[in-house]
């Protein structure tokens, strides 16, 4: 349990509105002057299915999903497939109240659509008895009614929010803006005497809760987005202007987003066949000197692992974005995990030579994604952006002018035709475009139809001028600097003023905990917790994964007597990645896992770091694995 905040989950089918209806009740919260935090749960049907979504309101910061939540509107799934108890998937119309009690805190409020959920299924949940035990407080509500006296069954979702503004005593005048700005016409009209007409009747009923909205005050202007917008955003403003690509959850949104807009700044966004066409299609315009990107999510991208090893070895800058969703092969498609970062790392042909970033929220994903271009152009080889599902589904309140930034046209060291005059040619005029010995090993590139510039290309080892060449000494050299590239990035990233890594809590900390992307949030808050309680803990959250940033990491682990690697996935990647890079600290490095399709809540993170190097009574949670140290 944290400071007040409230966690409202909104339940029910896909389908059914609750992803949009949630939106809205985020931006009511945000208007009010709090800051919030979504958290999305959706099964991978189309229509039917038990999804929430949690919305977690603040006056301070959120950087993370709550620890359960308190107050539950559940609409019931009005597209379930079977309402029988019998059937194979049991009764999906109940899920959204059946599947959500185990989650909700002591204290915490219940409304429930009579419309729709039979009261016999209801009384077999031994809901009365669960409520009393712990002091739940039921509201049991014909939404369903309420929407059908106004207009259709799908504004029971407008019922079900003017209910929950009156029993939370909010101000619905948040909500009848939304509503006008949204709507128009008799929806418009219908919604706002649903809206009212709910919250009078909801008025009415014995408050017998002590549950209320936070108050507060923002001082900036906020705006709601998740990490999609975040990337789509950066990738504009980093000047891409060429995008192609095929649909798959969840880098669809990415594609969309950028598909959208592409076109008002000048570009191009293609959906081809597959993402094999849409990885080549990219790397074919950067080519031409256009900045550009693809990508896709696990499945997707490693079909993608052949053009990436030919951007490799034709050092041709390029942007993939990989969303990694729960595997091996479609597995959960809809649920957050960290599978994929060795498959991101290691995917293609030969030694990988390439840039990594795994932004930890929306502020990182927009930078990351920009100086993912800058180092691509530069240095003339793939960037990849690796993020899940847990950021591209959450929203979160953000100041708008942190976007505020200059776009950035620079394609990198493309010789304009006055400079290839002065360039290194071969005697028959083919342009030196391989240079073993350039400067920081990025030779300068020409684009096709320049003067001057006419060069071979090829995804064979080739030398300068780009004619095939298995020459030992051509091979090593040319390795040599390709691989260069990776150190003198590192060395640029190491000089910048600001680190894509992350720290929270005191230097002089006893122990740590080490993580990478999305959980970032989660562990900071978790951290905050445990030196609340006295334990002396601080953590690192690192973005950068190739070039590792060794430095950074090799300092707080020698700081420290044992450190704790949180990721959701079953084998410790990042773990394993770290001791491959620092093998010296294998037996300080121990692991909390998490597998089960979602993201970890900051308890779990608390109860696992105890159960690891603090109380010996205690135990990680249920839904989390720990695996010792090598020395344990």
């Amino acid at each position: 349990m944290t400071a007040h905040e409230l966690i409202w989950r909104i339940a029910g089918g896909s389908g059914d509105g609750i992803d949009s209806t949630s939106q809205n009740f985020a931006k009511a919260l945000m208007r009010a002057g709090l800051n919030v935090f979504t958290h999305r749960h959706y099964p991978s049907r189309i229509r039917g299915g038990h999804t929430y979504v949690e919305v977690r309101a603040k006056d301070e910061e959120v950087t993370s999903r709550g620890d359960g939540y308190n107050f539950l509107l559940s609409l019931g799934d009005s597209f379930a497939r079977n309402p029988s108890e019998d059937a194979y998937y049991g009764n999906e119309e109940l899920k959204p109240l059946a599947e959500n009690l185990d989650e909700l805190r002591e204290g915490g409020i219940i409304v429930y659509d009579t419309g729709l959920f039979d009261e016999e299924d209801v009384a077999e949940l031994n809901l009365e008895e669960r409520a009393e035990e712990n002091d739940w407080h039921v509201y049991p509500v014909n939404l369903r009614e309420i929407a059908r006296e106004h207009g259709r069954d799908v504004m029971r979702n407008t019922a079900g929010v003017g209910v929950t503004a009156a029993l939370l005593d909010m101000d619905v005048s948040f909500f009848e803006e939304l509503i006008r700005q949204n709507m128009s016409g008799d929806i418009q009209e219908d919604n706002l005497n649903v809206l009212e007409d709910a919250f009078e009747r909801a008025e009415e009923f014995e408050h017998t809760h002590d549950l209320t909205v936070p108050t507060g005050e923002n001082e900036q202007e906020l705006g709601l987005m998740n990490g999609s917008n975040a990337i789509a955003y950066g990738a504009l403003d980093a000047g891409c202007r060429f995008i192609a690509g095929y649909p798959m959850t969840p880098w669809t949104e990415v594609f969309t987003i950028m598909s959208q807009h592409m076109s008002e700044f000048g570009g191009i966004a293609e959906q081809v066949e597959d993402e094999i066409a849409a990885a080549a299609l990219a790397l074919g315009a950067s080519h031409t000197g256009v900045k550009a990107m693809s990508g896709s999510s696990g499945g997707g991208f490693a079909l993608m692992s052949e053009p990436l090893g030919l951007a490799e070895m034709t050092e041709t800058p390029i942007v993939l974005i990989e969303a990694m969703r729960a595997g091996p092969s479609t597995g959960m498609p809809t649920k957050p995990e960290q599978g994929d970062l060795e498959h991101v790392l290691y995917t293609s042909q030969g030694d990988s030579n390439r840039v990594v970033f795994a932004p930890a929220g929306i502020k990182e994903a927009y930078e990351q994604t920009r100086l993912a271009f800058e180092l691509a152009y530069d240095y003339q080889l793939p960037a990849i952006v690796v993020y899940d599902q847990k950021i591209e589904g959450e929203l979160r309140s953000i100041p708008i002018d942190f976007f505020d930034r200059e776009p950035d046209p620079d394609v990198g060291q493309v010789l304009s035709e006055e400079e290839i005059t002065e360039a290194a040619h071969h005697e028959s005029g083919t342009f030196k475009r391989f240079d073993a010995e350039a400067e920081g090993g990025v030779s300068p590139r020409t684009v096709p139809g320049q003067k001057g510039g006419r060069h071979l290309t090829s995804g064979n080892e080739t030398n300068a001028y780009g004619h095939i060449d298995e020459d030992p000494d051509n091979r090593v050299a040319q390795m040599a600097r390709r691989m260069g590239k990776l150190d003198s990035i590192r060395e640029d990233l190491d000089e910048k003023e600001s680190s894509n890594q992350a720290y929270r809590g005191p230097e002089d900390a006893q122990y740590g905990i080490i993580t990478w992307g999305s959980q970032q949030g989660t562990v900071f808050e978790a951290v905050d917790r445990l030196n609340e309680n006295g334990q002396a803990v601080k953590a690192l959250g690192v973005s950068d994964l190739m070039p590792y940033p060794e430095a950074e990491v090799t300092a707080f682990l020698e700081s420290v007597e044992e450190a704790v690697v949180v990721e959701m996935n079953a084998s410790g990647q990042f773990k394993g990645l770290t001791q491959k890079e620092l093998g010296r600290f294998g037996d300080k490095l121990s692991s909390l896992l998490k597998y089960n399709g979602n993201p970890f809540e900051p308890a779990e993170i608390v109860d696992g770091f105890e159960a690891i190097v603090g109380d010996d009574d205690a135990v990680p949670g249920d839904s989390t694995t720990f695996v010792p140290a090598a020395g344990d």
